[in-house]
């Protein structure tokens, strides 16, 4: 048991001989186990250099080398759900050296990635995709008459989205060879795995049950009652022993519960399946953070982790610098929410998280609702405080948008805490259940705009194009702290649905007025006056905006909200301004500036625009501030831009 994260780079003599899964064949099964136990602390250290995702990826060591030493990949298809756990996948698919660029700028992916390797066969980031992924590659094999084995790994929390069952529904239905292992990681099921349940999943996944199975199916079938017999006792035997009945009746063959940490079991277990044929399911048992005893003990809390930082103990908070070659806890290394809130500003989920717990000690209505996001999305304290009015439904974005409508249509207020990208997965629930109906739903986005090392999967670049476009819908952008507090209770008692987005980490530093006092409803401010070029910038833009206007002697608009425009402010701007900028943390395609541009056509202003925003583009990881600087969003760049702009229109302004 690892209690310490290596910060020098371990000895690994079995895993140093890995360059590819054809290298791990080579290898005796005995050898396996100290196999995972090196590629178990190479992947703690590589971590801990770069930071990541590492909890999920400890917890299937045993079940990727098993993977590779049975199954021929990448001739076989190997697919990651989510792709949390896809680390030691890439370790030992010739990603080795190339670890200590994960998360980095040109550096390796957090998720598995097509055009990064061809072991890489599925693009991943959501979860539940898994399924439905390797059921077309089945598809599309038995059209080009190829035979491959196609692999799905998916989680117990990603299982939990109809997506999932919907393809296992359809799976049974084809009838073909698919190989879908449930990586069961519930700590509540790991007494099952026994000696009566490992003797059961050996004995399902043998070649002479298998042929007896479907050798008396055949035979039996020719006589109707005793089929039937014969098939019930087999239902009720597997019942007895088994959760699977659910799969059986799909059309799986399920096998389990396996030890997904035995990795000699495992091997000859997937080495029967690999000859069986038809929908085949695998249930292993594992522990997320296998290996590492802060991760074992706080699987959510070890979810992921920063870089290391050796001279810095969150505990103590003081500077303790290691000898070298010494190794430092996790508790100096994560960057915790309590952490980040003792520096100089709150993150944007704390802000929300606490004004949840405000108006929840007023209001007995307001309801909190999040899929697979309470942590994340700064709703400890609200469900601590009122178990009875927070629902977190697991990753079922659809079931959670829907189930907020119905909360709504009995008179109560449900907020909907989700990050950006994964509403994009519940559009159909916002438009038809939601918005149609007029239904009282605040949406709290987060994680808006660019996210950074997790990259394009996980960025909020489209939610400003796709909210406004709804009837009914009101879109808000705050630009700082305050400002989200204050357009959270604008929100909250608005008739109607409402969102309002704002951005992953830190805050600005701004001191937050509490209140629950609305804003003026549909009204922008201006935050700075200036003359021949008008900024109207909104949410996170507002910072830097105000950086620029102060080089070019610029106004700026904190606009507030995108729908509805504060159309009497942009009036006045385009009768007292020489030129419009509109400036968004969104894809500039059908955002906040398009709306604008919207206005000022209909109202027949004849004003030169310049749209600034995020290409039409999917950005690769990297640092936010790098990221934004790189498509011309620092406030550098807004300066260049607008002279730039002003030059073309050949305005006489002391910008230029």
């Amino acid at each position: 048991m690892l209690v310490e994260i290596p910060v020098t780079r371990p000895e690994t003599p079995l895993l140093d001989q890995i360059d590819y899964p054809a290298d791990l064949k080579q290898l005796d099964v005995d050898q396996l186990a100290q196999l995972a136990d090196e590629l178990r602390l190479f992947l703690l250290f590589s971590v801990g250099q770069t930071g990541g995702h590492f909890g999920a990826g400890l917890g299937v060591v045993e079940l990727t080398i098993a993977l590779h030493y049975v199954f021929d990949t990448p001739r076989d298809r190997l697919l990651w759900d989510v792709g949390h756990q896809a680390y030691p996948h890439k370790i030992l698919t010739g990603r080795r050296d190339q670890m200590l660029t994960m998360r980095q700028t040109g550096g390796l992916a957090a998720f598995p990635n097509r055009e990064e390797s061809e072991y890489d066969t599925f693009g991943v980031g959501h979860s539940s995709t898994s399924i439905s992924a390797a059921l077309g590659m089945m598809v599309a094999d038995r059209m080009r008459e190829e035979k491959h084995h196609n692999i799905a790994v998916i989680g117990d929390g990603a299982m939990t989205a109809g997506m999932a069952f919907e393809a296992l529904n359809h799976a049974g239905h084809l009838d073909d060879n698919i190989l879908v292992i449930l990586n069961d990681n519930n700590m509540s099921i790991s007494n099952n795995v026994g000696g009566l349940s490992s003797y059961f999943a050996r004995m399902w996944a043998s070649k002479p049950y298998n042929f007896i199975r479907t050798g008396s199916k055949r035979m039996l079938s020719k006589i109707p009652p005793a089929f039937k017999a014969f098939h019930r006792a087999e239902e009720y035997m597997k019942g007895m022993v088994s959760p699977g009945t659910l799969f059986e009746e799909i059309g799986f063959n399920y096998i389990g519960l396996v030890d997904g940490h035995n990795t000699a079991g495992l091997v000859e277990i997937l080495s029967n399946i690999r000859s069986l044929r038809g929908p085949q399911l695998l249930h292993t048992v594992t522990q997320k953070g296998k290996g590492y005893s802060e991760s074992e003990n706080d699987p959510f809390g070890m979810h992921a982790m920063n870089k290391v930082n050796p001279s810095v103990s969150i505990k103590d908070n003081k500077k303790t610098a290691p000898a070298a070659g010494t190794s430092v806890t996790a508790e100096a290394v994560i960057e915790s929410d309590l952490s980040r809130a003792a520096g100089s500003s709150l993150t944007y989920s704390q802000v929300f998280g606490n004004w949840m717990c405000d108006v929840a000690d007023q209001d007995e209505k307001i309801v909190g609702i999040t899929p697979a996001m309470g942590e994340g999305s700064g709703m400890e304290k609200f469900a601590q405080r009122y178990p009875e009015r927070f629902h977190d439904v697991a990753i079922a974005e659809q079931h959670a948008v829907t189930f907020a409508a119905g909360m709504a249509c009995n008179g109560v207020k449900p907020v909907i805490a989700i990050y950006s990208t994964f509403l994009q997965r519940g559009y159909d629930q916002l438009i038809h259940d939601v918005a149609l109906q007029d239904l009282n739903i605040l949406f709290a986005i987060d994680r808006a705009g660019l996210v950074g090392e997790d990259g394009p999967t996980h960025a909020g670049s489209f939610d400003l194009s796709y909210l406004r476009c709804i009837p009914n819908m009101v879109v808000m952008a705050p630009s700082n702290e305050d400002e989200t507090h204050k357009l959270l209770s604008t929100a909250y008692y608005h008739l109607g649905p409402a969102a309002v987005r704002y951005p992953r980490g830190k805050g600005l530093g701004t001191a937050i007025e509490h209140n629950l006092e609305p804003v003026p409803f549909g009204k922008a401010v201006t935050r700075r006056e200036g003359r021949s070029v008008a900024i109207l910038a909104f949410g996170s833009m507002v910072e830097p905006a105000l950086v620029a206007a102060e080089k070019i002697n610029a106004s700026v608009a904190d606009m507030r909200f995108v729908k509805p425009l504060d159309e009497d402010l942009i009036g006045d701007m385009a009768t007292s301004h020489q030129l419009i900028v509109t400036i968004e943390e969104n894809s500039v395609m059908g955002g906040a500036g398009s709306a604008v541009n919207e206005y000022l056509l209909k109202a027949n202003y004849q004003i030169p625009i310049l749209n600034l925003g995020l290409p039409d583009a999917f950005l690769d990881h990297g640092k936010v501030a790098e990221m934004l600087a790189n498509v011309n969003l620092d406030s550098d760049s807004l300066v260049s831009a607008i002279k730039k702009k002003l030059v073309e229109c050949k305005i006489q302004s002391e910008a230029v």
